[in-house]
């Protein structure tokens, strides 16, 4: 009998061995498997914070949705002007706008992860809610701005994958481009507000990351003096002319109202009267995420070289 039983308590002690160790393995591995999700460091602009290795419901405050949906990440809940880009229309068709003031929504849609601007209120209270890692808008550029996405959401290769394809296509359409306008043509990148309007740096989505620093088109020195601190700068109609170089892109929208461009200042503008103007989807255009930039540097490619 004695002989029975030390053979049976090694079975015995091998089986709870094994059951620590699939309880282990399960508490550090995906959340799918049923155990405890297994977190991972990221190392955000505000220092380490732990956030799921596999985030599988994840609310999106900032510009970044097309990121999340290039890398393959369920969003649940994303902001309002995401929701306006066409680009976006399917993956995102059933998903509900959120804003950092809808605290409640966002509780029901029980994120795993939130993805937040430094700016956005309730930051506090939203961290109550999941891991939240902000970004400030602009303060790496846009590529490393895709990169630090992969990184969050454990999908760094699959991000720097893409930034190094889009560079060669970029360089490729850049020099294209180049051949075909000039190198020393400069482009001017505007939107309209009732009676003011906006020009663009190389950094303020609308394209500009695409024409400036991807193709390495020209801004008017004009453009490039005034934009340098904000990224933008407002001016009125009256002076368009002083800002707008060879080529012209404006960005529209559907609801905004464009008598500007019937005016004779406008229609006096070199650009317009070499038929030098491109107009774009103010909403399809607005981001500088990796989907949108894909969509940008495409049409750029189309109607520069047509």
């Amino acid at each position: 009998m004695k002989k029975l039983i030390i053979p049976f308590i090694l079975i015995l002690v091998l089986i709870l061995s094994a059951c620590g160790n699939t309880t282990k393995s399960q508490s550090v591995g995906d959340a799918s498997e049923g155990g405890k999700s297994k977190m991972i460091t990221y190392q955000s602009e505000n220092g380490p914070i732990k956030v799921p290795a596999h985030p599988k419901r994840v609310v999106v405050l900032t510009g970044n949705a097309g990121d999340l949906i290039s890398l393959g990440v369920n969003i649940v809940g994303v902001d309002e002007y995401a929701k306006k880009s066409p680009l976006f229309n399917d993956p995102l068709k059933d998903i509900p706008a959120v804003s950092d003031e809808s605290l409640e929504k966002i509780i029901e849609l029980k994120p795993d992860l939130i993805i937040g601007s430094n700016d956005n209120k309730n930051l506090d209270k939203l961290k109550k809610i999941a891991p939240t890692v902000t970004y400030t808008y602009n303060k790496v550029d846009y590529l490393t701005q895709h990169l630090e996405i992969g990184k969050l959401v454990n999908k760094e290769k699959e991000a720097q994958n893409w930034i190094d394809d889009f560079k060669k296509r970029a360089n490729t359409v850049g020099n294209e481009i180049k051949a075909k306008i000039g190198e020393d043509s400069t482009v001017t990148v505007m939107e309209s507000y009732d009676k003011d309007m906006g020009i663009f740096g190389d950094s303020w989505g609308r394209g500009t990351e695409v024409l400036y620093k991807a193709i390495g088109l020209k801004m008017p020195d004009k453009v490039k003096e005034m934009t340098s601190k904000e990224g933008y700068y407002m001016i009125s109609s009256e002076v368009l002319p002083d800002y707008v170089g060879d080529y012209l892109i404006v960005s529209k929208y559907n609801d905004q109202e464009n008598s500007y461009q019937q005016t004779d200042l406008y229609k006096g503008m070199p650009a317009v009267k070499n038929n030098h103007v491109i107009e774009v989807d103010g909403n399809a255009f607005m981001f500088n995420d990796s989907i949108t930039l894909d969509y940008q540097l495409k049409y750029f490619e189309e109607h520069f070289l047509k």
